[in-house]
């Protein structure tokens, strides 16, 4: 599950048996903002059946997917917009990943390319792949979304070709920090394009018999946290610079569960919640059954604490198994979950929203052209959001932009190229472009609030943007913009004072006019004149 900068849900059609799928659907959420009471619809398919593979949102609002455990795009990369309802093929070039595919009888895996790879964002707006089977031990890939094109990214420092299970966090610092099952672990530096070592790991996570391994977090005391699939856990203090890190031992998750390939999220309180199961027993034990859920309370004693939770459908236990789970941060403050089947649920946090997660709105100009500038500090989130680990991506750490009309009503305007793609910025400040739609009421005022990862700003005034459209040929106040008006003054009489005008067209007789308020005045779709 994927949330998109307009503030919709993108959910993909689970696989049945050896049935993998290409399908997806979108959850829209209603007039008051409740994904609950939202609305699915169906989207166009992929061009490839996938099931465990890359996926992330990039900074335009499209999103990107690679590879496949499961299904035909092993091999394969593409990016779906969904302005155009439509999925492209991204060419993989040769050398990048292996091509010796061979499926397996029966439970029918892959053996070759992308497969269940991890990806992250980068600074840059690139994404950075780490397919399980590379053209050349420890290789990586670089997706642009500028140019559309796959090309060779830096190779991993420790590679270790026994455990392509790898869960990756993003740190403050922008480096991507991961390990592997012989206690290696590593960081991606951005601005260096490369990786480095860091310091080794005090105690294993991947269990015994498939090497699987948990999610894993930023965390809001500055700590990263990762979910064993053994049982045990671990803390990572960063050294913000390329010094290495610390580890540290954390809480062993109680009643001999634990996370292999299993689903988690950080809720708006900061605490994760995790679906968990039985340690893995053995070759054929791996994945067991139930699934429990439980609260990791960061806060609690000096390396945090476990606290076990109902199920959505009760009496503390669900009845499929974790490597089924899915969460996903929902921007209401919800954590939506959903366990391989059509029925979805969401999980309300106990408590209200850390302030060190609140996001802030320090300026909102218009670009002339529709769109507008949001200033703002924590537009990112403290963390990446959800998690499961290599095999799926969920990341939210992107602002989005939600305006109320005053009568109860709330929906959201589609964000794009924000200008960090990081995660806990703290004091600096950040920004977003954020489109507002034409039919948004003509000086009309809402309130307005950018929301990270579940957690809302204090709202501002917003006003939906006075048009003219000197040529048009309607003498009523409607044309090709919702409700323009054709001369200037009486735009400048009906927008509020510090509000927006958009003009469409040039071509303008000379009008005398005194103005005493505050406005921003833009043409859009180049210069317009509005007197001689």
């Amino acid at each position: 599950m994927l949330l998109l900068s307009d503030g919709t849900v993108m959910a993909q059609q689970a696989a049945s048996g050896t049935n993998f799928t290409s399908g997806w659907f979108k959850l829209t959420p209603d007039n008051k903002g409740s994904y609950v009471k939202g609305v699915w619809t169906s989207r166009a398919p992929m061009n490839y059946t996938r099931l465990f593979y890359s996926s992330v949102v990039l900074r335009d609002g499209r999103v990107f997917v690679a590879g496949a455990e499961y299904g035909t795009g092993w091999n394969t990369a593409e990016v779906y917009s969904p302005a155009s309802d439509t999925w492209t093929i991204i060419p993989v070039p040769a050398g990048l990943v292996t091509q010796n595919n061979t499926v397996a009888p029966i439970i029918a895996v892959n053996s070759a390319g992308f497969m269940d790879s991890g990806c992250v964002l980068l600074p840059d707006g690139k994404v950075l792949i780490s397919p399980v089977n590379p053209g050349t031990p420890g290789g990586t890939v670089i997706f642009d979304p500028v140019s559309n094109t796959c090309s060779n990214g830096p190779a991993l420092v420790n590679f270790n070709p026994n455990s392509d299970e790898q869960s990756w966090v993003k740190l403050p610092d922008d480096s991507v920090l991961t390990f592997d099952s012989s206690l290696r672990s590593q960081r991606y530096i951005p601005y260096l394009n490369r990786w480095i070592p860091d310091a080794n790991l005090p105690v294993q996570l991947y269990d015994a018999f498939g090497a699987e391994i948990g999610a894993g977090f930023m965390l809001p005391n500055g700590r990263a946290f990762y979910l064993g699939a053994n049982g045990n856990t671990v803390l990572y203090t960063p050294s913000g610079s390329t010094n290495v890190g610390t580890w540290t031992v954390g809480p062993t998750i109680p009643n001999s569960q634990a996370a292999p390939d299993a689903a988690a999220a950080m809720m708006v309180n900061g605490r994760i919640l995790c679906a968990v199961s039985p340690v893995p027993s053995s070759p054929t034990n791996i994945f067991n059954i139930p699934t429990s859920f439980y609260e990791y309370d960061y806060s609690s004693g000096s390396i945090g604490a476990f606290v076990q939770v109902d199920s959505p459908k009760g009496n503390f236990i669900n009845a499929g198994q974790s490597f089924i789970t899915r969460m996903l941060d929902l921007p209401d403050g919800t954590v939506l979950f959903a366990d391989g089947g059509s029925q979805l649920y969401v999980y309300q946090p106990t408590t209200g929203p850390m302030p060190a997660g609140k996001p802030t709105i320090s300026s909102i100009t218009a670009n002339g052209d529709g769109t507008y500038h949001l200033i703002g500090t924590g537009l990112n989130g403290i963390s990446q959001g959800a998690a499961y680990g290599d095999d799926a991506q969920m990341d939210s750490n992107f602002p989005l932009v939600r305006v109320g009309d005053g009568s109860g009503n709330f929906f959201y305007l589609p964000t794009f190229y924000w200008s960090s793609t990081g995660v806990a910025t703290g004091t600096n400040k950040v920004s977003t472009e954020f489109f507002a739609f034409q039919n948004l009421g003509a000086g009309s005022v809402y309130s307005l609030a950018t929301i990270a990862n579940g957690i809302a700003s204090d709202p501002v005034t917003f006003y939906g943007a006075v048009w003219a459209d000197f040529n048009s040929v309607n003498p009523t106040q409607t044309g090709a913009y919702d409700l323009p008006y054709h001369t200037l003054g009486q735009a400048v009489t009906a927008v509020p004072a510090t509000g927006f005008i958009n003009i469409k067209t040039a071509g303008h007789t000379t009008e005398t006019m005194t103005i005493t308020k505050a406005m921003s005045i833009s043409a859009v779709g180049g210069p317009a004149t509005i007197g001689q």
